[in-house]
């Protein structure tokens, strides 16, 4: 049978700990910098500053998954 799902009492294992060290990271900075906690949003790690970056890196993926990549001008 396969590991994982939601019927896992494994998965819900994991879960708990991945919550509760996402809290505890939380906690730590709020309590490091004095400063109130401030979401960062859903998108923040898959929106990137810097365009350019995120296609060479987004390239880059694509290359190691063994595609060959050109980039045109949008129209």
């Amino acid at each position: 049978m396969k590991a994982g799902g939601c019927r896992s009492t494994a998965a819900k294992k994991k879960a708990i700990v991945t919550v509760a060290h996402a809290m505890i990271v939380i906690v730590w900075h709020v309590l490091a910098t004095g400063k109130p906690y401030h979401e960062l949003g859903e998108d923040y790690f898959t929106i990137r500053k810097d365009p350019e970056k995120q296609a060479q890196r987004l390239i880059a993926k694509l290359e190691a998954l063994g595609h060959k990549v050109t980039l045109e001008p949008a129209a």
